[in-house]
């Protein structure tokens, strides 16, 4: 792999490549399907980054499923030499971000777990709206926060939330009606994977 943005071709082979299971790979096709809808209303995102990024956010799965799967992720793509902005997204994708006490609390490598560009928020917000390979109300992974006593995370999904739909234009929550719970997923269909 090249230090460009991978293509939608090369992130699934990728996945494939390193052991990611069929389910996680419907997974993260799924949430390229919620990103790209985001990213199309959404100025000043770069859509081949977010796609990129959507695809390969969950890579750490080939090794870990714990929260330890964003870092281990992040240090798998760096390795195939792409570049620092999907190793960011990688790594930045849980929730709404992960803060300083959380990281402590987690007992993660010390590194910044915080989305901070548009294309970070983007797919960390897109993997909100997706369980499984369901699209979900972002209250979804909120509440699920809350009920885990999570309560400054599930505040960083509902604070994410209301700003990326201010940039889209109105509420995200209509995604799963606008695109589907099970959304058409031509990209997995490619590969036999649906």
């Amino acid at each position: 792999m090249s230090s460009t943005i991978p293509s939608e071709d090369e992130c699934i082979e990728l996945l494939m490549e390193v052991g990611c299971k069929r389910r996680v790979v419907i997974h993260c096709c799924t949430v390229e399907a919620v990103a790209k809808e985001i990213v199309s209303r959404v100025k000043g995102a770069d859509p081949d980054l977010v796609a990129a990024g959507a695809l390969l956010h969950d890579i750490g799965r080939s090794v870990d499923h714990s929260i330890m799967h964003a870092y281990i992720g992040s240090q798998i793509v760096q390795a195939h030499g792409l570049p620092q902005s999907i190793v960011d997204i990688v790594r930045k994708h849980t929730g709404a971000g992960l803060d300083a006490e959380d990281v402590e609390e987690l007992g993660l490598p010390d590194a910044d777990y915080m989305p901070r560009t548009l294309e970070e928020k983007i797919v960390a917000h897109a993997d909100n709206m997706v369980s499984d390979n369901k699209v979900v109300k972002h209250s979804h992974s909120s509440d699920k926060l809350r009920n885990k006593g999570a309560e400054r995370g599930a505040d960083r999904i509902d604070a994410l939330h209301a700003e990326l739909s201010a940039l889209y234009g109105e509420d995200l929550d209509v995604i799963p009606d606008r695109i589907g719970q099970y959304p058409d997923l031509p990209l997995a269909r490619r590969y036999d994977l649906i």
